[in-house]
């Protein structure tokens, strides 16, 4: 079985893919600064704290715990909004953090990187379902950051890899201990829950014009545990020598915020109180993936990514974490 690396293991979908990664008998190092991570989420991983845009910091991890199979990079800033309103910041966690992990991996001997990429690449698509041959044109510096570090991977003559563009991760395990607990959280799911719940005021729904079938974002939600099913299966494609590439991770069906709204209602049986606000800067209009490609190549299926499911697992995680 594989040791890896798993940088931002400690965070909400890293955590998911560590326990995969575990239930599959790999082990793994979980580096995290623990800004948005959990020590909890590690369970009985090893923690080593650690900013990934710290080289010094990231080549000891190598040194001293490696030597590693591959690295799962989840360590990123993950706010489209406060992407467009910081964007050096962005570029500097993602590029230059991502740069300094795959330099580490370089120096060190591993040769397998599967990077945590989203469908924010495609910007504004032209088409739906979304392949990963539509044009890569991302509107904020949150997409346009990820790209590059694809662009860098996709580089390497030295590297095997795979960039995993997701499309809206969503859900908490459905066994429980893990789940959503972002600070300040952005998610549409938690949050609305949130407001069902009395946990906040009201939910702000961003945008009503969309040329969408409701006037609300569309958006491919996928079950994290999902998500961490592929990032398995990548990392043992590229770790047995079988290229990736760059593949999209989603449903291929897309819901409207309206209608996320509606799943929560249904399973909370209480109503969402929204206040009604403008667009945000760098909201595509709607995201739905083709990943047809990754469906066939890997025998992958999304086994709990009906909104419903999803919203009952991250539901019963947020009753968990919050006591109520």
């Amino acid at each position: 079985m594989a040791h890896l690396l798993v940088t931002g293991g400690a965070g909400y979908i890293g955590s998911h893919c560590l326990r995969a990664l575990q239930l599959a008998g790999h082990s793994a190092v979980v580096f995290d600064d623990l800004s948005a991570g959990r020590v909890g989420f590690v369970r009985n991983a090893e923690l080593v704290e650690g900013n990934v845009c710290d080289p010094n910091a990231v080549s000891e991890v190598f040194s001293r715990n490696g030597p590693f199979d591959g690295v799962l990079h989840f360590a990123s800033l993950i706010s489209v909004a406060e992407s467009v309103g910081d964007p050096e910041r962005y570029r500097t966690n993602i590029v230059g953090g991502s740069t300094t992990v795959v330099r580490a991996a370089l120096d060190h001997g591993t040769r397998c990187f599967v990077l945590s990429s989203t469908a924010a690449v495609y910007g504004e698509p032209d088409r739906l379902p979304i392949p990963e041959t539509a044009p890569l044109a991302p509107i904020n510096p949150y997409g346009e950051s990820k790209l590059a570090v694809e662009n860098l991977l996709a580089l390497s003559k030295d590297l095997r890899w795979a960039a995993l563009r997701y499309f809206n991760a969503s859900g908490a395990d459905p066994q429980g201990g893990l789940g959503e607990c972002h600070d300040p959280e952005t998610h549409l799911i938690p949050l609305a829950l949130e407001a069902a719940s009395g946990l906040r005021p009201a939910l702000h729904l961003y945008g009503q014009d969309y040329p969408t079938r409701d006037g609300t974002c569309v958006r491919d939600y996928i079950h994290v545990t999902d998500l961490a099913d592929a990032h398995v299966r990548a990392i043992e494609a590229l770790i047995a020598g079988r290229p990736v590439g760059a593949r999209n991770l989603g449903t291929g069906r897309g819901q409207s915020n309206r209608e996320v709204l509606a799943a929560v209602e249904r399973t909370t049986h209480r109503p969402v109180p929204v206040e009604e606000a403008p667009r945000r800067a760098g909201d595509s209009p709607e995201l739905v993936a083709d990943a047809s490609r990754f469906r066939q190549e890997f025998g992958w299926e999304p086994r709990l990514s009906d909104i419903d499911t999803i919203v009952s697992t991250a539901w019963n995680w947020l009753r968990h974490w919050k006591g109520l």
